[in-house]
């Protein structure tokens, strides 16, 4: 195997296209290697680097299933559940807190605040 073609900035050919870029689009890689990449140099550092895939050689997006709904349903909600208190915290707890607002700050002068 030989090495990759690569290519500056916002200058790849036609046909090529990110992940990303083939997920707008509807398809995906599909199994199909790397077929070439684009560099963005940087000062003081190595270069930005992304990877392209051939266009014609990708694959439909498969369809979400209904098990694969409920799977991500069920994912979402264990987000929302704080390890601590055991509650809905009614959004996705952050990882930096690790356990809902209340829990990770709790009010020293109780719930009625000071008077």
């Amino acid at each position: 195997m030989g090495t990759l073609p690569v290519f500056r900035w916002h200058l790849a050919p036609d046909g090529y296209a990110t992940r990303r870029q083939l997920r707008a689009r509807g398809l995906r890689p599909g199994g199909q290697g790397v077929a070439a990449q684009l560099e963005r140099p940087r000062r003081r550092r190595g270069p930005l680097v992304a990877y392209l895939y051939r266009i014609d050689l990708a694959k439909p997006v498969r369809p979400m299933t209904p098990g694969r709904w409920a799977a991500l349903a069920a994912a979402n909600t264990a987000r929302r559940i704080c390890p601590t208190c055991r509650r809905d915290a009614g959004y996705v707890i952050p990882a930096s807190l690790g356990t809902c607002v209340p829990c990770a700050y709790p009010d020293p002068h109780g719930s009625e605040g000071s008077t």
